[in-house]
């Protein structure tokens, strides 16, 4: 259900929650302009379309989303691909890319798709987080060193310059960059401005310490940008080529899975502070719809803000006012303030954006993930981290799902059971037949766990046993919970060779799905309706029988495969009378 309308019926816009509600939206749009500001200088878009982004997307998921509290914008973990779709294609192919990634995340809203982006594993999630945290705080050394321009596309090259050039750092910028970081840090803890929001408090700080001294070589939003316009944001469709287009499905995907990634976690995080349950895929749908109408009116790629959330619930917001209050505060400063955004150094804004970088990164979760997590997982989290950080995002993301499936893939695999199995092991079923032991041309094996094409080579090792052709082959596939076509042509070429070496193949006990997907695929017509037994004591029984008759009664061997699960009894009557057609 849509989180405003839910809101709505559970009297959340009733005038007694007006208050805490305007209150906590408009210490939320305070806290969102100088990151606002920020992201969208480090994405390499303007000041003011970081603003825009905020307004239109903020208003739009409180809206339409599918959680009550999430204030959405543009956040840090879309820097690193918005600025290199920004360097390729300028600000109109981000623009496009973020419409292409709205409506890709709007599809996957519609189609239910939501709980699909919680299988991304935790080694990638925290891996690809932080690499971006370390590509962000070495991108903001330009600005908060006072360093020349880097034109380096590959982080090494750039990294390389950067370094070179620090001996001939800028003294005013980098005192401005470490006061803006220190009144960010400690702002806080500071009894009387603990209710200021830290960032807020450094940009004023250091931008009235600049407006009143003028210091010379440091660049500011006016000397770099040429101000802020003072106005609303005009309605514009983006131009660019289909071609571009073509181009930019992969980073556009890439957005739209960060962005349903970090908006789903932001929204589980508010779950967990108000106790409440999101629904993951209306929040898909109101983050789809923000990220194709944020690019119309100026703005870029937005998502749901875990800071500006939590920032949210803290001051008291409980419904989608807030998020709506927060745009209008926006849209306020936007209008009366523009003018003396001019003054903002952005020494100041690297330094907040050194902070979200560090609380991006989550040092501690990764290096407590490398000291306790498998060694597999700590690989992929290395690999991940380090593809975001040398090469690129996309393919950092892309590779780490990658691998993350194939290991998965071989401990399912791995977990599937075969091995033969003993007369002892088979005593209950036996002794239901008369008998204490297998003839001893009668084999038995049993298969337990998924029947998929991970599981095939284990499959087709164990069964080379058969290669003495006993007189009969018992296979049990008894706890099968499915069966992939892989298995099923697996299945039907060992039927096949077994049937070339003149044993006759049984199936039984096969659960409702198997045999559906069996009788489709028209394996079971291959082998004979009265090949087909419904209890592996019936195919037992068949086998046990014919073990004494003479072979001509029974032309070749049996192999009987079972897939046990629900009982519905065929006899060994019907067997010979099917036999004898």
């Amino acid at each position: 259900m849509i989180a405003a309308k839910e809101a709505l019926q559970a009297g959340l816009f009733q005038r007694q929650h007006w208050i805490r509600n305007i209150v906590s939206g408009v210490i939320v749009g305070i806290v969102a302009l100088p990151l606002a500001m920020a992201f969208a200088i480090a994405s390499g878009a303007k000041p003011e379309q970081g603003i825009y982004t905020a307004i239109v997307a903020g208003f739009l998921v409180s809206a339409f989303g599918g959680s009550r509290v999430q204030i959405a914008g543009p956040t840090g973990a879309f820097i690193v691909v918005l600025s290199g779709i920004t360097a390729q294609y300028g600000v109109a192919g981000l623009q496009v890319a973020t419409l292409m990634a709205g409506i890709i995340l709007l599809f996957l809203g519609i189609t239910k798709l939501g709980s699909i982006i919680k299988f991304i594993p935790a080694p990638v999630i925290t891996g690809f987080t932080a690499g971006i945290g370390v590509v962000i705080w070495v991108g903001q050394w330009q600005y908060f060193f006072g360093l020349p321009d880097v034109s380096a596309r590959h982080f090494h090259d750039k990294l390389y310059q950067l370094v070179v050039a620090l001996p001939d750092f800028h003294v005013m910028t980098t005192l401005l960059a470490l006061l803006a970081l220190l009144v960010t840090l400690f702002s806080p803890k500071v009894q009387g401005l603990k209710r200021i929001p830290g960032p807020l408090l450094s940009l004023l700080a250091v931008t009235a310490l600049q407006y009143v001294c003028q210091f010379d070589g440091i660049s500011t939003i006016g000397s770099q940008f040429g101000g802020i316009p003072q106005g609303l944001p005009q309605f514009s469709f983006p131009l660019i080529s289909w071609d571009h287009v073509i181009e930019l499905i992969g980073p556009a995907f890439t957005i739209a899975m960060l962005g349903a990634i970090e908006s789903l976690l932001s929204a589980v995080v508010a779950d967990g502070m108000t106790n409440t349950r999101h629904d993951s895929n209306q929040e898909l749908v109101g983050q789809g719809i923000a990220n194709i109408a944020a690019p119309l009116l100026g703005g870029f790629a937005a998502t749901g803000a875990i800071a500006r959330t939590a920032t949210n619930i803290r001051n008291g917001g409980t419904g989608p006012m807030a998020g709506m209050i927060h745009s209008l505060t926006l849209i306020l400063i936007l209008l009366a303030l523009a003018p003396l955004a001019s003054y903002i150094p952005l020494a100041a804004l690297a330094a907040i954006l050194f902070v979200v970088a560090w609380n991006m990164s989550e040092a501690h979760h990764f290096v407590h993930m490398i000291r306790r997590a498998p060694a597999a997982d700590v690989a992929i989290l290395l690999i991940t981290f380090l593809l975001t950080v040398f090469a690129d995002l996309v393919v950092a993301v892309n590779i780490g799902v990658l691998l993350a499936t194939f290991h998965f893939l071989r401990r399912m695999a791995n977990s599937v059971e075969v091995k033969a199995v003993t007369g002892k092991e088979l005593h209950n079923e036996l002794s239901q037949q008369g008998v204490l032991e297998l003839p001893p041309g009668v084999l038995v094996f049993t298969v337990e766990g998924p029947f998929f094409f991970g599981a095939v080579d284990q499959f087709e090792r164990t069964l080379a046993i058969t290669n003495t052709d006993p007189d009969t082959v018992i296979i049990r596939l008894k706890w099968v919970p499915f069966i992939d076509i892989t298995g099923i042509q697996t299945l039907e070429s060992v039927i096949q060779n077994l049937q070339k070496r003149g044993i006759t193949v049984l199936l039984a006990n096969t659960n409702k799905r198997v045999s559906t997907k069996l009788r489709k695929a028209g394996l079971i017509a291959q082998i004979g309706e009265q090949h087909h037994y419904d209890t592996f004591n019936d195919a037992l029984k068949t086998a046990l029988l014919h073990s004494e008759m003479d072979n001509t009664d029974l032309p070749g061997q049996q192999m009987v495969i079972s897939l046990d699960n629900e009982p519905n009894v065929s006899s060994a009557t019907e067997f010979n009378r099917k036999s004898h057609e």
